[in-house]
């Protein structure tokens, strides 16, 4: 008996450590991303949204690179349907990781479309990054929460400090939306062709940028990745016939 005692005495301690790993890996995660809400609160009031509507897009939107996609394009002068064609375009593959986390988590049916809110890059990283059901689910929850709580109070106070100061412009600050994109976009790119794509998506933005309305040359960017896919197929296709 008290042998048995023991052991689950430790398994709880080494549940217990588990726990806090998760918590820890997600508050960190958290952290460090919410903190850039305030970039997009500046940047979103220097693109002459108001108070409210830069607080309603992280509140109801809440997936960065759509919002900076949306704003940015705003900014450059592009129509409400265009920005808003590309912010759409950029949350899609959020849908491809719902169908993924609502196997890993399996949540309950009147949990789910709350949830859903939480699906974003950030949460379904480190759900998915860990060994069983039960740290999928705390991971995904106190990263969800975590971000979408100092990201909302961030991004009111950019937007809030963007009013103080008047012009974002003369302070560079509207470089501070794209940095923050590329800060978040390049740890993502781990192979070969994820870089290839990356390339050739910069490549057709800028070089389509002075000849075509804003916004549309972000939607037409999209097809680096269905480019780069069919030449490095042709290429490992002409490698297997040899």
């Amino acid at each position: 008996m008290a042998d048995r005692t023991a052991l689950e005495d430790e398994d709880v301690d080494i549940g217990g450590k588990a726990d806090r790993a998760v918590v820890r890996d997600a508050l960190g995660v958290g952290v460090a991303v919410g903190l850039s809400g305030f970039a997009f609160g500046v940047t979103s009031a220097g693109s002459g949204l108001t108070l409210l509507q830069t607080c309603a897009l992280s509140l109801l939107v809440f997936t960065g690179a759509s919002q900076f996609a949306l704003v940015g394009a705003l900014a450059a002068g592009g129509g409400p349907f265009t920005a808003a064609a590309g912010a759409l375009f950029l949350g899609v593959r959020n849908a491809f990781y719902g169908l993924r986390l609502s196997q890993l988590l399996a949540l309950p049916r009147a949990v789910r479309p709350f949830a859903a809110q939480w699906v974003i890059d950030e949460t379904a990283a480190v759900a998915l990054a860990q060994p069983t059901r039960r740290a999928a689910r705390l991971g995904f929850v106190v990263t969800g929460l975590t971000l979408y709580l100092l990201w909302n109070l961030t991004t009111l106070l950019g937007a809030l400090g963007a009013e103080a100061i008047g012009d974002t412009d003369a302070w560079g600050l509207d470089a501070a939306g794209p940095a923050v994109f590329l800060a978040l976009l390049a740890p993502m790119l781990k192979t070969g062709t994820e870089r290839a794509v990356a390339g050739l998506a910069v490549l057709l933005g800028l070089g389509l940028l002075p000849v075509l309305p804003a916004g549309v040359p972000v939607l037409l960017a999209a097809l680096a990745a269905p480019a780069v896919l069919w030449a490095d197929g042709r290429r490992r296709g002409r490698g297997d016939a040899r």
